[in-house]
């Protein structure tokens, strides 16, 4: 299998806690690891920002929206609008643009679970945002973000039937080890859905970049994991972190350039 064919990189300046800007714009990181997917995240869903992305062969947005509010500071917050209407709205709104960019292929829900569990949303106000996912293009697939340690969810059972695609994440990297047998579990969790594993280049629990020992079990296991058929795909987190975490991001490119 090709791994160009299956790649997706997260693209967006997420301000992520002890990250510096980086220098590489929303498509960047696409064109750094010669991938043409991209999980489009942390910016407004315009016209404008599809037509910049119009080169790409697919595109997903993002419906839970990042925004800034001010504080009692005097500065700003980052912070993520996850309200059932807001996310019913984005996905109305990407559906819309869809049928104008027919390479928008998914709407992308981050940290559903989490956000889900915060706004009290429901299983029949999630079908809601379903419908709207494919309320002007029935083709469009709605992509959640599933953690390891979410698995045990009760929750799934009455969100899965609005879920098309999985996006398995393994948040500790010293956790990757058994990244095979999450993914057996994540499969036994949602037998009929796409599984498309997270790929992070930072650690968030150390504020440092994946261990590289870390990085390539991950990656050796993402290999075989596509080869066998358990995975059929891979994304990876993100455009904005590449220059910081140079030395993760090359090993990456180099190995998608080795199997393209």
């Amino acid at each position: 299998m090709k791994l160009t064919d299956v790649g997706w990189v997260w693209e967006g300046q997420g301000l992520d806690p002890g990250v510096d800007p980086s220098i590489l714009g929303v498509g960047d990181g696409c064109r750094f690891f010669g991938l043409t997917r991209a999980n489009y995240m942390f910016h407004p869903n315009t016209e404008f920002a599809m037509q910049h992305m119009a080169w790409l062969d697919e595109v997903t947005c993002d419906i839970a929206k990042w925004g800034y509010v001010d504080t009692d500071r005097g500065g700003t917050d980052h912070l993520v609008d996850a309200r059932p209407e807001r996310v019913r709205a984005e996905a109305a709104l990407v559906s819309e643009l869809s049928t104008r960019y027919p390479n928008i292929t998914g709407a992308f829900h981050d940290d559903m679970l989490g956000l889900v569990r915060r706004e009290g949303m429901t299983p029949e106000q999630y079908a809601d945002v379903y419908a709207a996912v494919r309320s002007a293009n029935p083709a469009l697939k709605l992509w959640v973000v599933v953690y390891t340690h979410e698995l045990d969810a009760d929750e799934w059972d009455e969100f899965a039937p609005f879920m098309d695609i999985v996006n398995l994440w393994i948040w500790r990297s010293e956790e990757l080890v058994d990244q095979d047998a999450q993914i057996v579990r994540c499969r036994e969790r949602f037998p009929d859905k796409p599984l498309v594993m997270g790929c992070y280049l930072r650690d968030y629990t150390l504020r440092a970049p994946v261990p590289m020992p870390m990085l390539r079990v991950q990656w050796e296991s993402v290999l075989r994991n596509l080869e066998s058929g358990a995975l059929d795909g891979y994304s990876i987190l993100s455009a904005n972190l590449i220059d910081g975490h140079l030395e993760q991001a090359t090993y990456i490119r180099d190995l998608i350039a080795a199997n393209a």
